[in-house]
């Protein structure tokens, strides 16, 4: 599906590099009170809740002649005319001049969806004066700051009213798309950041900072991946605010477009009830998944990863056979061992064993552990094929599925788990009646 573009378009020194790179997340305009600095298009991408698009930062339009004018007019039509959305920057330190209405005139010929974001907006007295922009004549105006990043989020929601919804398949079948989940303030954006290497998300002490899932697109060691760092998740006692309600809405959905869910852990804190509700958000989803001990060099004289390790066993025994990691996102020792392991579990969540493979395993499994027998009633295993995969799915054919006990369908797990790979990831076991359709 293609992408939507906006772009920005204004005088010059209105700022629209500023508010280029705060939607963006990055430096990558150049920023300078001189008029003329952004003469080419510059493109990124904005991600915002369940919408991407792409964003184009254009040359300031003046009227008056200089060396560059006229090629920077050329540029912002060629914008202009590639923009499904326009957003017109406006000085909200200044009153309109002569430009503005050029500005005005160009796009109006357009056709197309033109919001006036005023900017340098940043207490309530500019607020005030913001109705004059309305002579612009365009409906939708909204006062911003930049610099500040104030109404950044209004002007966000105004811009992706129509888009359509950022799906799965926005993104190559190469690309593996993870997920980071943890309770607020566990360092989830800065393992984004030191993955990335860059200052690219939000960072702060204060819980709940980051409140909207964000995708970020990246290639480590040659292969395309996509992080979405996600709002803390707090227990369900303590969201009141809605937006707080939104943000764990949106960390489940995140959970749902992921191919892996890596579930962080505060070292300082240790592992409390809360952490295992988290981690169980990605057991119920069906996704590979791993266990991220964050913040590891602050505790690691009080403690080694071995003795750690058998705790967090003993409080996560439902994913026994999830990976963990050390690490310290900060100083970034040991960020290293994560994207490995993020590529493990994804490959072995894909994993797909031939049925006579596995159906020798299975024969092996019920000689040295025959199957229970209820009121002289013994279940048969007749044959066993693999149904899916993202999880492992595999679908036993027997004589009769009510002589199952959950006892023994843990043991069949445990012998697939021992004769494949299937670390970090979850696998299913159906059973069905020899004759019945598969589930």
């Amino acid at each position: 599906m293609k992408l939507p573009t906006v772009a920005l378009v204004g005088r010059p020194n209105v700022g629209k590099s500023t508010i280029f790179n705060r939607l963006v997340g990055k430096k990558i305009a150049i920023i300078e009170d001189t008029p003329g600095v952004t003469r080419d298009r510059i493109y990124g991408d904005v991600s915002y809740n369940d919408y991407k698009f792409h964003l184009i930062d254009t040359g300031g339009i003046d009227v008056t002649k200089d060396l560059f004018n006229d090629e920077i007019k050329i540029q912002a039509e060629i914008a202009i005319d590639q923009a499904d959305t326009l957003v017109f920057v406006v000085d909200g330190k200044e009153s309109l001049n002569q430009n503005d209405f050029v500005i005005r005139d160009m796009l109006k010929k357009s056709g197309k969806k033109v919001i006036v974001a005023v900017n340098k907006i940043d207490n309530e007295k500019r607020n005030d004066n913001i109705y004059e922009y309305y002579e612009l004549g365009f409906d939708k105006v909204i006062p911003i700051s930049g610099e500040h990043n104030v109404g950044i989020g209004e002007l966000l929601e105004e811009i992706t009213l129509n888009f359509p919804v950022l799906t799965d398949y926005e993104y190559d079948n190469d690309v593996t798309k993870f997920c980071i989940i943890g309770r607020p303030n566990v360092g989830k954006s800065s393992l984004i950041n030191a993955l990335l290497n860059e200052e690219r998300a939000i960072v702060s002490n204060n819980a709940g900072t980051t409140r909207d899932a964000v995708d970020t697109e990246f290639t480590y060691n040659k292969r395309k991946y996509v992080a979405i760092d996600t709002a803390g998740i707090r227990k369900s006692g303590r969201i009141i605010e809605s937006i707080e309600k939104y943000s764990v809405l949106r960390a489940m959905k995140a959970i749902e477009r992921s191919d892996v869910c890596v579930v962080v852990i505060n070292a300082e804190e240790g592992i409390i009830e809360h952490d295992k509700h988290i981690a169980g958000y990605a057991l119920e989803s069906g996704k590979a998944m791993v266990l991220v001990v964050n913040k590891w060099d602050t505790v690691m004289n009080k403690n080694d990863i071995k003795g750690f390790t058998k705790l967090m066993r003993a409080e996560f025994q439902f994913l026994s056979y999830v990976p963990i990691v050390f690490l310290s996102a900060k100083t970034k020792k040991r960020i290293h061992t994560l994207m490995p392991e993020i590529d493990k579990v994804y490959e072995n969540s894909k994993r797909e064993i031939k049925t006579s493979v596995l159906n020798d395993v299975i024969r092996d499994a019920v000689l040295l552990n025959q199957p229970p027998s209820y009121k002289g009633k013994r279940l048969k295993i007749y044959f066993v094929n693999q149904s899916g995969i993202m999880p492992p799915k595999f679908t036993f054919s027997v004589n009769n599925k009510g002589l199952v006990h959950f006892s023994y369908e843990r043991y069949l797990d445990n012998k697939l788990r021992e004769n494949f790979d299937f670390e970090g990831t979850p696998i299913t076991i159906q059973f069905k009646n020899r004759g019945e359709k598969d589930i």
